[in-house]
């Protein structure tokens, strides 16, 4: 049977540049039999006014050849009409069907990439895929040969092009590792993720030092893991001295939640957190209403932890008016976090009691709030609120 070659996007000549020929579909399929049903698909396909028209061609050889060799290409054809049409979970289905059928190239992958990173969809495959892209890109450029009537400029050309190809498709790759690594929810999963990926990608981490360092100390913190919390927490601190975050989360676990303890250590940290939120400013694009919450939180935060220090101290120095003083700031400040507010008020009321004398009235109004916001010091507070009441009545 008399054969042709079938090109895909339209070229010059018979020199083709490693990046266009990189971006060509279905590589593996640059043959096809002339006036073929495949041959009539592609030029449907290339003739075709818009993705949907592209999409109605793809479809119906489907139905018609559901069992042709040449169904892997019309996968991707079809993952990349639904991309342009922003169909992005249909663009995911169809190149993972390529994928579970154990094919695969370039465009494919960068076609799934870019499907993932605007969807809001995140699975084992993505990363798997992605952690390909660099050997995918080394293979396919290093398949182009120099064709019979090349010149020397034009080889060099070939050259450089698939230099740049293999650089484009790696940070490509890298940019949407990062937009689809947030949707990890399960905090070992996205350890074990991103310790894969910077294997995969060890130039990542040097470049991306904080966004890589945030990452982990963000992850640590909701794995509960507080030594690895601290330990990243610091490196970003390190990076950003007025990451706010940073600083509270790393000053409450010193003040908290370390064996042992360390609440000044913990001060440390928060009156940096304080002074870092006071001065800083809205972010483009965020809320005006969603950046105050956050300020208040944060600050609510730092006086916490400022103020459970100076009720430590306050048992040597006898000076209890720096706990009640911060306490009292801290607790109207974290009313959009019960837990935190329910802390602020238990403490706040053992500030009360342990003046000379103490103020059991003003205790009892920090405990009957305290007792109903749920959180770690509830039981305690209720425990303490029976005992103020014992001594106020009698």
């Amino acid at each position: 049977m008399f054969q042709r070659i079938c090109v895909f996007l339209t070229v010059a000549m018979s020199v083709v540049t490693v990046s266009l020929w990189a971006q060509t579909p279905c590589p593996s399929f640059t043959f096809v039999a002339v006036n073929s049903d495949e041959d009539h698909l592609i030029m449907a396909v290339n003739g075709a006014d818009g993705p949907q028209d592209q999409v109605i061609a793809l479809d119906k050889y489907a139905q018609d050849h559901p069992d042709s060799k040449f169904m892997p290409c019309v996968n991707e054809y079809e993952a990349a009409a639904h991309l342009k049409l922003k169909d992005y979970d249909k663009s995911i289905d169809f190149a993972e069907k390529d994928l579970a059928a154990n094919y695969q190239d370039l465009n494919l992958m960068l076609n799934l990439m870019r499907a993932y990173a605007a969807s809001t969809k995140v699975s084992d495959t993505i990363f798997a895929v992605i952690n390909k892209v660099p050997d995918q890109a080394k293979t396919e450029v290093a398949a182009v040969t120099r064709p019979t009537k090349a010149s020397d400029e034009e080889w060099a050309k070939m050259q450089k092009d698939g230099e740049e190809l293999a650089k484009d498709s790696h940070d490509y790759a890298v940019w949407a590792f990062f937009q689809v690594i947030p949707r990890v929810t399960d905090p070992a999963k996205r350890i074990q993720v991103l310790d894969t990926f910077l294997a995969t990608y060890p130039d990542v981490e040097p470049a991306n030092t904080a966004q890589v360092d945030t990452i982990y100390f963000q992850t640590y913190q909701m794995q509960g893991n507080l030594s690895k919390t601290v330990e990243y927490g610091d490196k970003v601190i390190a990076a950003d001295p007025n990451n706010v975050s940073a600083l509270n989360t790393v000053g409450l676990i010193y003040a908290f939640y370390m064996n042992p303890p360390s609440p000044d250590k913990g001060a440390t940290y928060a009156q940096k957190a304080l002074a870092a939120t006071q001065s800083r400013k809205k972010p483009d694009g965020v809320d005006d209403a969603a950046f105050q919450k956050d300020q208040n939180l944060q600050m609510g935060m730092a006086h916490l932890t400022m103020g459970y220090a100076a009720l430590l101290r306050s048992q040597k120095t006898m000076k209890i008016l720096p706990a009640i003083n911060e306490l009292k700031l801290a607790a109207p400040l974290l009313a959009d976090n019960p837990a935190l507010q329910g802390q602020a008020l238990y403490f706040l009321a053992n500030a009360y009691e342990m003046g000379t004398p103490a103020n059991h009235r003003a205790a009892l109004d920090a405990l009957t709030k305290a007792v109903s916001l749920p959180g770690p010091m509830q039981g305690q507070a209720s425990a303490l609120l029976a005992k103020v009441k014992a001594a106020v009545n009698k």
